[in-house]
């Protein structure tokens, strides 16, 4: 073969590459009903085309023609839906029930493994958007950026990185900061705010000082930083309420029945003043492993899912599972049966109020796995808190995009937005637990689960069993 018909033949090859990767990059996922996020009527029988990891077009079979470069996925016979979002995780933590073991032991894998492991778990559950509440600041955004450059497989993350409180807990050095002062609190909001986080948590803000509280708020505003406060106690609602929080999450860690009077006028008052106040109030309630903690009890065999072992060495996984041997006697569970009753109306106050709920789990801690705990939450609320199931998905689409302020490209299933996609069997609309299967998780127009087997090369080597 002489030198131009060689470079002619490798030309070729080259092309034929290219122009295969290009097709594999183009996909039509036809056939299934179109939830797609903005809460009107599904879209039976469609159709969206997906290239280059973008909804370019959606529409209906019969109606919008599909190229023939485009690989046709189908999704007959399932619900399609926007990517889920888990609006409050903890990637450092994998459902180990004792924090004062956890911690020193694992605080030197957990970008190495754990991390890693709590991402993939989140991505093959559906969840395509994460918001991680509460971690170190360098682990964080070194996860965040391994995720974006593609280097590790897991969900748009959001992170905060540490929590900023009055009082560190023992032990909680690195991943929670001291603020005592206005200077402080300017100084480190402004600290994460040029480090890259996407904003802020803030805890037990009803023990500093008025105005120490409010110039974090204020120095995160000036920054374009959102603040997620606590909603445990009713002084953190109204303090939080007073300096301009934006998303309150929990019920509260108490027994009181419900919310103070004055709490909810003052949770209506917010609401009534929406955009001028900085839109909607949310919430993010975190109810699920509270309700379904006596359940948990009787019937501990969800804790045997092997589905949480994914990314985690044998030891950490022996670990945990020792941890758990006999979840009825947790410490930490201890006052959660008598929490249990009061989350109905607190969630209907809440509801009457007028608040934006948002779906998060603190998925990570005790018994609470990052491969189950997004659809729980969806499912308890649906069933047992009765919000339409419609809302329920919002909560876990379009709401959290537009409250992290990037609806411009994640949250809905419409040309333009990032190809961020999952699909079901059955009807969600109707029966909100068969999210405990996703059959299809496509992110970024990458397909990571499909026919309800996952895809094992679209995961980092780290990241394979």
């Amino acid at each position: 073969m002489t030198r131009s018909q060689f470079l002619s033949t490798f030309l070729t090859l080259l092309l034929l590459l290219v122009s295969h990767q290009a097709a594999a990059d183009k996909y039509a996922l036809k056939g299934g009903r179109l939830i797609d996020g903005y809460g009107g009527p599904p879209l039976a029988n469609s159709i969206i085309l997906v290239e280059d990891g973008v909804i370019k077009a959606v529409g209906q079979v019969g109606q919008l023609d599909i190229p023939e470069d485009f690989k046709i996925v189908s999704t007959e016979g399932m619900d399609v839906l926007p990517g889920l979002w888990e609006s409050h995780a903890h990637l450092m933590l994998n459902g180990h029930a004792d924090y004062s073991h956890w911690q020193p032991t694992y605080r030197e894998r957990q970008v190495s493994e754990i991390m890693p492991a709590s991402a993939v778990q989140l991505l093959l559950a559906g969840v395509t958007s994460a918001r991680d509440l509460g971690a170190n600041l360098e682990d964080s955004i070194e996860i965040k950026s391994q995720i974006e450059k593609g280097e590790i497989a897991g969900p748009n993350l959001f992170v905060s990185g540490p929590f900023l409180q009055y009082e560190l807990y023992p032990g909680s050095e690195h991943y929670r900061w001291g603020v005592k002062t206005v200077r402080e609190a300017k100084q480190k909001v402004r600290q994460l705010a040029k480090a890259g986080v996407d904003m802020i948590k803030l805890v037990d803000q009803d023990q500093m000082d008025l105005e120490v509280a409010q110039a974090i708020v204020n120095t995160a505003h000036e920054n374009n930083l959102k603040v997620i406060g606590h909603s445990h106690r009713p002084d953190e609602i109204r303090v939080g309420l007073k300096i301009g929080v934006d998303n309150f999450e929990h019920t509260g860690l108490t027994t009181a029945p419900e919310y103070p009077e004055d709490v909810m006028k003052l949770l209506k008052e917010r609401t009534a003043t929406g955009r001028v106040a900085g839109g909607p109030l949310f919430w993010t309630p975190t109810v699920e492993g509270l309700y379904q903690y006596p359940e948990l009890i009787k019937n501990p065999e969800r804790l045997d899912n092997t589905c949480w072992h994914r990314g985690l060495k044998p030891d950490t996984i022996k670990d945990i599972k020792a941890s758990l041997t006999d979840p009825g006697k947790l410490d930490y569970m201890q006052l959660t049966p008598l929490r249990q009753p009061t989350l109905k109306k607190k969630i209907a106050q809440l509801k009457e109020a007028g608040v934006v709920f948002l779906i998060g789990t603190d998925s990570g801690i005790p018994t609470k796995f990052h491969c189950q705990s997004t659809w729980n939450e969806m499912a308890v609320l649906t069933n047992d808190m009765n919000i339409p199931a419609m809302d329920v998905i919002r909560s876990a689409t379009y709401w959290p995009a537009v409250m992290m302020g990037v609806q411009d490209r994640l949250g809905s299933l419409t040309p333009g937005k990032q190809a961020d996609i999952i699909a079901v069997e059955g009807d969600v609309l109707r029966y909100m637990n068969i999210l405990s299967d996703v059959d299809f998780v496509m992110k970024n127009g990458v397909i990571y689960r499909q026919d309800g087997q996952v895809i094992e090369e679209k995961l980092a080597p780290k990241q394979r069993q």
